[in-house]
């Protein structure tokens, strides 16, 4: 297989040598090191490897060259290499320019030079680089391959999960892959019920679900130990947090997720106001790189298993997987997040995964290009996957119900909306029907505050409305509010919660809406008695919340990672005190 190739580009003799130097000696077995003293020469090796097919994974490039700078280099490179990572090599006094490149060709990393000693100023930086561009790289090989029709639920469904876990794998099309069709011919019997896994082994899975491909590929599903520390229940951003701080400081942790680490974050295209990312970084990087460094201090992590329940026996708190099978732990912390609310319009929900989509859905980006695709919402997350949609699609349509975007969208994206041609942001407007038979076609949307209707093609419809927790299998145990968040701290034993149940191994029936104490006395239904909560402390002593499912929370990804964090130091104490 040809090697994936990194290339460096200065016009100064002695820094291309040493730049190739410090590549060669760190990535020559895994990667073809090509260097090039010129934007014009480096464009015509670039034309060439197009035309071969090879992979181009990175780009490390000096900005102040004469003829062509760095940034219009990168401009013209990224149009034959898009996935290709990018490093801009500046001098101090070119860090704007530096900035300049991060906005207008998405830089991933610049690094000021001189970059000695490369141990600690080169290595790290193209390591993660060329970790990120392994894991989106799609290569031409013997992987898994997907094979199915393109608009149906569970091909989206499988090419989601695959993707979110990072699985590399192939998508066939049946009805454009000759190849795919070919494959299905080659098998012996009956062809396999669509869409069908292909392994290299010669092995297949026909429209399997998420818990056999989980166990076919090597996933954990089953828990390793009798009894943990803490159990996380969740792994987007606050989960994974408390997680790495759990079992950095010695607790022995289970991380328990339903569909794909990274949660609602996770399907996030682009995070650019995160600390510590000037050039920005995806959700389901973000998630990738806190998977790695959690099994690095030995966390397991459980997939495609969902919680059922929880009860408190004794100092043993025992969660319930849909099976039935019993966790033990000795501390419990819900970081379960939120998921988009429903969109309640005709249509809407026969048309599910053939179309419509909750989330970003990063993987469809290839097959909505050159078509029309509409967004409902005008949060963070609508206008990141605006921005994203756009590399693919003809026109990008935001529909708003509020009359500007300002009320619920950082400038930063707002500012980039507006600078980006095929994106349109049509306010005061609504989704009235989805329409289409066996994939979505078009949509009837009401327009101007309902002054109006208008019929529109519809390539796919994203949908990013509110949040909703999900939280029904706490009933009984841990006090919630109205809509079903978890509350924590004194509102969580104030006269003022309201309750799916008050207290620890309390059942749900007979539970009150509003305890009736003073917030540190003992009241019905709950084992608090000598002191209030701790911040992130329930209703249920020795069960934890964290991030987007906690009542009161800022719905933000840097907020969730900070009381994932956090958490870890309430359950030492609890686990001290107790």
């Amino acid at each position: 297989m040809t090697k994936p190739i990194i290339l460096a580009l200065d016009d100064d003799p002695q820094v291309l040598r040493a730049v190739e130097r410090d590549l060669r000696a760190r990535f020559a077995t895994e990667y073809r090191v090509v260097r090039a003293d010129s934007g014009a020469t480096a464009l015509e090796l670039l034309t060439e490897w197009k035309r071969r097919g090879a992979p181009a994974a990175l780009f490390v490039v000096d900005q102040r060259m004469p003829v062509m700078t760095g940034l219009e280099f990168l401009e013209k490179a990224v149009e034959l290499f898009p996935d290709a990572r990018r490093l801009l090599l500046t001098a101090y006094a070119d860090t704007d320019a530096a900035i300049s490149a991060i906005n207008q060709v998405q830089v991933d990393h610049y690094l000021l030079k001189p970059w000695d000693p490369p141990e600690e100023r080169l290595y790290p930086v193209v390591e993660e680089l060329l970790d990120d561009w392994q894991v989106a790289h799609r290569p031409a090989a013997d992987g898994i391959r997907v094979v199915g029709h393109q608009w149906t639920p569970d091909a989206h469904r499988i090419k989601d999960f695959l993707g979110r876990n990072y699985v590399p794998y192939v998508w066939m099309d049946v009805a454009a892959s000759a190849e795919a069709r070919e494959l299905l011919a080659a098998g012996r019997g009956e062809e396999p019920k669509l869409p069908a896994l292909f392994f290299p082994d010669g092995s297949t899975q026909a429209n399997p679900s998420n818990r056999a491909i989980a166990d076919r590929i090597g996933l954990q599903t089953i828990a390793d130990q009798p009894l943990y520390d803490l159990i996380v229940v969740g792994a987007g951003p606050a989960g994974l947090a408390a997680a790495v701080y759990g079992a950095s400081e010695g607790l022995k942790t289970l991380v328990i997720e339903e569909q794909a680490p990274g949660g609602q974050a996770g399907t996030s295209s682009r995070i650019e106001n995160y600390l510590g990312f000037p050039a920005g970084i995806s959700g389901a990087e973000l998630a990738r790189r806190a998977v790695a460094q959690a099994r690095r201090f030995g966390v397991e992590i459980l997939t495609t298993r969902r919680t059922t329940g929880l009860r408190v026996e004794g100092p043993t708190r025992v969660v319930t997987l849909e099976d039935g099978t019993a966790l033990n732990a000795r501390v419990v912390l819900i970081a379960t997040g939120v998921s988009y609310r429903e969109l309640n319009a005709e249509g809407v929900a026969g048309l599910n995964g053939a179309g419509v989509y909750y989330g970003a859905s990063l993987g469809e980006g290839e097959a909505v290009r050159g078509q029309d695709v509409f967004i409902v919402g005008g949060a963070n997350s609508a206008g990141q996957a605006a921005v994203h949609f756009a590399r693919f699609a003809r026109t990008v349509t935001m529909l708003v119900r509020g009359p500007s975007l300002a009320a619920s969208m950082s400038q930063y994206l707002i500012y980039q909306i507006e600078e980006t041609e095929n994106i349109r942001v049509w306010t005061r407007s609504e989704v009235l029907q989805a329409c289409g038979n066996e994939r979505l076609t078009h949509l009837v949307l009401s327009r101007d505050g309902g002054e109006r209707t208008e019929h529109v093609e519809a390539a796919a419809l994203f949908i990013f409305i509110g949040a909703e927790p999900h939280t029904d299998w706490l009933a009984g145990v841990v006090a919630r509010d109205d809509h079903g968040f978890v509350l924590s701290g004194a509102a969580a034993v104030s006269p003022a919660a309201r309750s799916g149940g008050t207290g620890a191994g309390r059942s749900a029936e007979g539970a009150t809406d509003r305890p009736s104490a003073r917030p540190g006395r003992r009241i019905a239904g709950s084992t608090w008695a000598m002191r209030v909560p701790g911040m992130l402390e329930t209703s249920a002593p020795g069960v934890f919340v964290a991030g987007d499912v906690r009542a009161g929370s800022v719905k933000r990804v840097a907020s969730a990672v900070g009381e994932g964090s956090m958490a870890v130091m309430y359950v030492h104490k609890y686990l001290r005190d107790n």
